[in-house]
Parts: C-alpha cells; structure tokens; sequence
C-alpha cells in the first residue's frame, strides 16, 4: 500500500509540474528551467530533438543560460524520483556534451557545481518509486550517470599529431608527448568499462527510452575505442625510445586493453541482437593474442635485467644502454656494458633470421615457436599458384596468419602484426 502511494504520488507531481510548464510557455513566458521540465515530462515517449536544438539556440545568445541550465539540471535530476525524468536528464546532458563544443561555458558551470557539492552524478544517490520494478532501472540510471561523470573530466579525444610531424619531433618532445597519451589511455580504458556498466537488465530493454540511452552510449564507445586503438599503436610504436617505467604503464594499459576487447565483443554483439544502433556502424574490435602479450612482457623482463641495480637507468632512455662510456675503467661498469650488449645482440640475431625467411614466423618467445604462416601439404610445388591457394585455406584458421611481418625492431614487429 505504500508503494503505491509512493508511485502515485510520484507520478501526480511529475505531471503537474510538466503541466505548469506547458501552461507557462503558451503564456509567452519561456526559460531554460521550462525547457528543461517539458523535454523531461514523464512520457514513454523519446527526448524530443527540438528541446536540444532550443537549448543550444538560447546558448547561443545568452552567456547567463549556461549558469541557470546548470541550477535547472540539477534540480531536476535531484529531486525526482521517476525514471522516465531522470533518464531523459541523462540524455539530454549527454547530447548536449557531445553537440557543444569542448571549451563550452557548460561544462565548466556543471564542473563548478559539482565541486560545490549541489550535484552528484557520481555517487548518484537516485531511486526510482516510480515503476513496479525500480531496482532494473535505479541500476541503469546510476552506471550512465557514472559515465556522465567521467565524460565530464575527459578533454577532445580528436586533436592529434599527425605521423610526419611525430618523425620529425625531437625526442625530448616526443617522450612527452608519449607520456601524455599514457595519461589519456587509462581514462579512455576507464570509460570503456563504464560502458560496459551500461547494460540493461529485467525489463529495462523494452523501453524506448532506455533504447535512445543506449543508442547514444553505443556511440560514445565507438569514439572511445577507435581513439584508444589509434593512441595506443602511437605509444608502442615509440616504446623503445621511452623510460623504463613508461615502458611498464604501456604494458598495463596492453595488457588490460586485451581484456577489454573480448568484453568489447560480447558487448556490441548483444547490442546487435537487441537491434541498437546498425550493424554498419559497429567499429572492428581487434583481438589481442596472448603471445603477444607475451611477447611484450619477455621483452620488458630483458630490459629489466639490463636496468637491475642500476637507479640511474630508470630515467633513461632504453635506446641508451648500448652506448659505452669512454672513461669506464671500473671493472663492474664493464660487465654491465657487456651484459647489456649481449642481450640487444641476442635479440638482434633473432630479428635478422626472422628477416632472413621473410616473416617473423620463427621468432621464438621463450619456449614456444610460432608455426609458418602458410604450410604446404607434402608432394605440393612451391610455386605461386601453390602460395597462394595455401594462404586461402589457413587464413581462416589462424587470424594471425593473414599478415606477413617484416620486422625492423621487436617492437615494430609486436604492434604491426596486431593492429595493422
């Protein structure tokens, strides 16, 4: 009996506050606090687009609309407590992130409103009284207003360098352009896992407005991962001109970047089977072995063993270690020198026998040797027709076959034979 009252009540004050806003707009009086309470009316009806486009049309000409949309949202997020009101807050203020520019006035007044305490997406504290199943969406609601959060602290994910301007970068100024991509890609990591928080349980998926919410977070990711998957080949591509320690948070993030492409997978292919968002937009989710993962981690442990007892060695450059000190006379430095060489020669000589054959198919990543790309079936010609025809068959098979490697360092050959 008092759960319904609570939804009944709930509903009676939704409604009336919609109806005062509609009675006050057709009044001729209108402001951002209205616009606000209509585009959020209670309805099974999606966020109407003409809302936004009034919004970003009163942004436009009035710098004071920034500060009361700011009051308004968050009074109207934190005092309901139906669903269908919170949600549509939730979308509203995620398309208006993504259709305003980054340096907009609005994320700052929400920035600034949060610290002071008046609003708070993260914990979010709503509950839903209204619906006779709340625990299904009150979850929701929370994991998208938890990723709102963190949107809100994430800058322009589109402004990067282009690779001739890399090249051509000293390697001072690129060791700390790489160091901030290594700061960029744990968060880009974090919101692809508050992403994957999103998914919709009970009856939740029924609803349309549950399907625009999850249309726009779809959308989101995609930014996410294809701006992850570009900075991400950035780093490792420079990783042996990075600190050591560096070398160690790129691993992390590689590391945890394989985890999260399998999660990625069996993400999109449930969107696809609820038929959010087109199949044609979903980007390629590429698949990280776990040779690889190997193959990285064998490469840092060697690079470990070439900076063990050595402090100075952990703010240099790896490139580094294979230059000797002219006016070296002790006899422990010399010894260091000489392990350091030998293991870079050891490594080398792997690399030019993996040269030699034409791909790196017997590189050996401790105990285990990576099997030929093609293999030829005993009495078959070597000839190209025979090539061929043996590729087709074992591309299939073997994803990491489709690629013929041609490797100039470990590293080159490690990141090209996964994201190229």
């Amino acid at each position: 009996m008092h759960k319904r009252f609570r939804q009944v009540f709930c509903a009676l004050k939704e409604h009336t506050s919609v109806s005062y806003a509609k009675i006050a707009t057709f009044g001729g009086f209108c402001d951002v606090d209205l616009i606000i309470v209509k585009a959020t009316a209670p309805d099974d009806l999606p966020l109407p687009e003409k809302y936004m486009h009034e919004l970003v049309k009163i942004f436009s000409f009035s710098n004071s609309s920034f500060h009361s949309f700011s009051l308004s949202f968050t009074r109207r997020f934190g005092n309901t407590r139906s669903w269908k009101v919170a949600l549509k807050c939730l979308i509203l203020l995620n398309r208006l992130l993504r259709s305003l520019p980054e340096d907009s006035p609005v994320r700052a007044e929400l920035l600034w409103i949060r610290s002071n305490g008046l609003l708070s997406l993260y914990p979010c504290h709503f509950r839903d009284d209204s619906s006779s199943n709340p625990e299904a969406y009150t979850v929701f609601i929370r994991s998208y207003a938890q990723l709102l959060d963190q949107s809100l602290d994430c800058f322009s994910l589109d402004n990067k360098a282009t690779e001739e301007e890399v090249m051509h970068e000293s390697l001072q100024h690129k060791i700390k352009q790489v160091s901030r991509k290594l700061e960029l890609l744990p968060r880009l990591q974090s919101l692809i896992d508050r992403v994957l928080d999103c998914i919709p349980t009970g009856v939740a998926p029924r609803s349309l407005i549950v399907h625009q919410a999850m249309k726009h977070i779809i959308r989101d990711s995609f930014v996410c991962y294809t701006t992850f998957r570009r900075e991400i080949v950035l780093v490792l591509d420079n990783l042996l001109e990075m600190p050591y320690r560096s070398c160690v948070s790129a691993f992390g993030i590689y590391k945890k970047a394989a985890m999260q492409a399998g999660q990625l997978c069996e993400f999109y292919d449930w969107c696809k089977a609820k038929g959010f968002c087109g199949s044609f937009e979903y980007p390629f989710i590429d698949r990280i072995p776990q040779i690889h993962i190997q193959a990285l981690e064998t490469f840092l442990n060697g690079m470990w063993q070439l900076t063990n007892q050595s402090s100075s060695s952990l703010t240099t450059s790896p490139s580094s270690w294979v230059e000797f000190k002219s006016n070296s006379t002790e006899d422990d430095d010399q010894g260091k020198q000489v392990v350091k060489t030998n293991t870079l020669i050891k490594i080398s000589s792997q690399l030019e026998r993996s040269e030699e054959n034409g791909f790196a198919s017997n590189f050996e990543l401790g105990k285990e040797e990576v099997a030929p790309l093609i293999q030829l079936e005993e009495g078959e010609d070597d000839n190209w027709e025979a090539l061929l025809e043996a590729s087709l068959n074992t591309s299939s098979h073997d994803h990491r076959k489709n690629f013929l490697v041609y490797p100039n360092s470990f590293l080159q050959w490690l990141w090209r034979w996964t994201w190229v």
